[in-house]
């Protein structure tokens, strides 16, 4: 159930239905529009609430939502959440691009990398620490260490950092040292991790689960809104269907529908998404054209000889940069601004 509320409502007033609500033992969210106040009401209301409230003044209207996701519908919130980091916004008219390597590997690794990605024109800077991997012998990532190392390089060539959290209890630390944290396909729902994130304000990247529709995956982003954290965004990554060509299958129409539910920012994984090198600079462009608000790319020096094995995915230095070359002329087309600050790039 929503509230509507008139911004010609005084803010005193606005509190005194806001303590109304929260008599009844449920949760009110406030969520302030350029033309109205939305409070969306959590938990098993009392029937009668809905008609009580109806009678305040200050109250135009009493909705009742019947998805069970509240906070990340576009009902509570109408407008476009745009989450700003230092200077760069996402969810808004920018288009953000995160770029880097599948994981940290070393000092020097992550240094290059670094210098490349901000060359070629990127905000964000990507790599894992952590790596959830399928096989138990895998390259399970560098740890903290991994954290310092890409901190230390983002901060040296100007870039905000993302960085994946597979645990509740690395949240904090994460967070200590990464401007995003990234949920990953396999723990879309792993609630104690998302109830964690809740706890804290550091934007999430939530990863779609491979398997998952688009009410699980804004249920899963409910829990981190329900928890405090508003600093939301949807990443579609991919899903497993039939078709063993490549990794996963990008969903496409997956970036409008998500923007028509739900006011979170849409970000689109095409190196996830395909799997294959080729294909990730036709499906950015194409991620583009459908109207996400960023992507998330892999790219590697020697994405050959990658310690995870997912080099195949990842794009050559030269190819990022021509793909940032190209998502500069779309950009405009379709709406976006490309903010960028390219520097002279040598590979």
């Amino acid at each position: 159930m929503i509230v509507i509320i008139s911004n010609k409502v005084s803010e005193e007033r606005i509190q005194e239905i806001v303590h109304h609500i929260e008599k009844h033992e449920v949760q009110a969210h406030v969520s302030k529009g350029v033309d109205r106040t939305v409070i969306g009401i959590i938990g098993k209301a009392d029937p009668m609430l809905a008609e009580q409230l109806r009678q305040l003044s200050g109250v135009e209207q009493v909705v009742k939502i019947s998805k069970s996701y509240k906070l990340a519908s576009r009902d509570f919130h109408p407008a476009d959440t745009v989450i700003k980091i230092k200077d760069v916004e996402i969810g808004g008219e920018q288009l953000v691009i995160m770029g880097g390597p599948c994981a940290v590997e070393s000092p020097e690794q992550i240094d290059e990398i670094a210098r490349l990605v901000k060359a070629a024109g990127a905000q964000v800077l990507r790599g894992g620490a952590f790596k959830p991997r399928t096989g138990p012998y895998s390259f399970q990532g560098v740890g903290v260490e991994g954290l310092v190392m890409m901190a230390e390089a983002g901060k040296k060539h100007g870039l905000l950092t993302i960085t994946e959290v597979m645990t509740p209890e690395y949240v904090d630390v994460c967070a200590e040292y990464a401007d995003i944290l990234q949920v990953g396909t396999r723990n879309m729902q792993n609630f104690d991790l998302l109830r964690k994130l809740g706890t804290i304000q550091t934007p999430v990247l939530l990863k779609r689960g491979f398997s998952s529709t688009y009410d699980e995956f804004l249920n899963a982003a409910e829990y981190i809104l329900a928890g405090g954290n508003p600093n939301v965004m949807l990443c579609e990554r991919g899903i497993r269907t039939f078709e063993p060509y490549t990794r996963n299958t990008l969903d496409l129409a997956a970036i409008p529908a998500l923007q028509s539910l739900s006011h979170l920012p849409v970000i689109s994984d095409p190196s996830h998404g395909t799997g294959r090198r080729e294909l990730v600079e036709p499906m950015s462009k194409a991620s583009v054209a459908a109207g996400a608000n960023g992507l998330i790319v892999e790219m590697h020096t020697d994405p050959d000889n990658s310690m995870t094995g997912d080099g195949v995915q990842s794009l050559f230095p030269d190819q990022f940069a021509k793909l940032m070359v190209d998502l500069e002329k779309l950009a405009p087309l379709v709406g976006k601004r490309f903010d960028t600050k390219k520097e002279s790039i040598t590979v």
